[in-house]
């Protein structure tokens, strides 16, 4: 089982609404639609620092250029973002 590194860099977001649900992830090495396209269906892990663990996976493929949306349950708290997550592929 590979794992990989991704940041997470916001909120899956529109004009007026935010979706606190899904995130959206650049991972490590990825840099086109295709190469992300892989990853879909992936579990995701992401630590805090207090010690909580919050698994999701990867759903969809976000733009052009490697970003993917993963889906957290529970959702991610907001202190999250910029933060690292491990990608289990």
């Amino acid at each position: 089982m590979e794992t990989r590194r991704a940041w997470i860099i916001g909120f899956r977001r529109g004009p007026r609404s935010q979706n606190p649900g899904q995130v959206i992830l650049r991972i490590e090495g990825v840099l086109d639609h295709r190469l992300a396209s892989r990853y879909i269906g992936s579990k995701v892990i992401y630590r805090d620092r207090y010690g909580n663990t919050y698994i999701g996976r990867i759903v969809k493929t976000h733009g052009g250029k490697g970003l993917v949306r993963a889906v957290f349950r529970p959702n991610l708290p907001g202190q999250a973002i910029g933060g690292s997550v491990e990608v289990l592929s």
